[in-house]
């Protein structure tokens, strides 16, 4: 008898795409860019953690930038973008200390545009912290509670305005010098040379500031 032949069934191809096999730890080098879902995100959990991750990466950037010749080949955005990365790290390790105030950090920012900006009304306290109303004043009522804010009426009887008790300025004077103490403990760990940079580099932030 003749052999039987067989028929070869034919290898259906997947529609799917192949994913990478390449295993985890393997000799591949990792890409320097940070590995953000580039997807919208939805929750508000989601959201947290998409910006959590930004702001890691920016610190990584920042600390990247050691030395001076890196300096002249980054643009004006990527120095603004790094500064103001700076600026809220520098602002966020120093709030630890605010906490030994014994109020929180909306009442004491209040507190701090009334003792240097002197005495306000409710709605232009409100607009300088950029709140609304109703807002500012259960701030302003905790602040009086605690006695470091009172209220008084103008000349003219129409309006109320909001000042510092010497409660208040002796309070956010002890703020201040905790944080002034923190920055001078971390400064004292530079060399003349840095320190020198420093001051150069707070003539240069001054003049921004008044740019802004």
């Amino acid at each position: 008898m003749p052999p039987v032949k067989h028929k070869k069934r034919p290898v259906r191809k997947s529609s799917r795409p192949i994913l990478d096999a390449t295993p985890v730890g393997s000799g591949s080098a990792p890409s320097s860019a940070p590995l953000l879902d580039p997807l919208p995100v939805s929750g508000t959990t989601a959201k947290v953690g998409h910006l959590a991750a930004i702001e890691r990466a920016h610190s990584r950037a920042l600390e990247s930038v050691t030395s001076a010749e890196a300096w002249p080949s980054l643009t004006a955005t990527d120095i603004a973008d790094q500064l103001h990365s700076a600026a809220i790290h520098l602002l966020r390790r120093l709030r630890v200390r605010d906490r030994e105030s014994g109020i929180g950090p909306a009442q004491l920012s209040a507190l701090s545009v009334l003792v240097f900006g002197g005495p306000k009304s409710l709605g232009e306290l409100a607009d300088a912290e950029q709140v609304r109303r109703p807002t500012m004043s259960r701030i302003v009522a905790g602040l009086e509670r605690s006695g470091l804010v009172r209220r008084h009426g103008t000349e003219d009887g129409r309006r109320l305005r909001l000042e510092t008790t010497l409660r208040g300025v002796r309070l956010m004077g002890e703020s201040r010098q905790r944080r002034v103490e923190s920055l001078a403990k971390a400064v004292c760990g530079l060399s003349e040379n840095e320190r020198q940079q420093l001051r150069d580099a707070l003539t240069l932030l001054q003049q921004i500031i008044r740019r802004l």
